[in-house]
């Protein structure tokens, strides 16, 4: 899960998350919400993702100003839950 928080919220491409579905939701203003342990454990899920699902909401009355801030200085919103599975990734790395 650290690992999942860490592509999600870490990697990059050109500055923007490097997965494009992450980069879809961040775009339109969302926040990375949450990842789900076993959240798809139909095959696919399991080939494709380890079984992990990830949660973006949206805030209706932060979602322009998410975008803005994605968009222009490429930060990333994350939960707490998912910023705590980020820092355990990096205290716990060697990149």
């Amino acid at each position: 899960m650290r690992l999942c928080a860490w592509y999600l919220y870490g990697e990059k491409h050109r500055g923007y998350a490097l997965n494009p579905v992450a980069n879809f939701h961040l775009q339109n203003g969302s926040v990375l919400w949450r990842i789900n342990w076993m959240g798809d454990t139909s095959p696919r899920g399991i080939g494709a993702s380890c079984g992990m699902m990830v949660n973006y909401r949206y805030f209706l009355e932060e979602t322009a100003s998410n975008s803005a801030l994605y968009l222009a200085s490429k930060q990333v919103r994350a939960s707490e839950q998912v910023l705590a599975l980020v820092a355990q990734f990096q205290q716990n790395s060697k990149l």
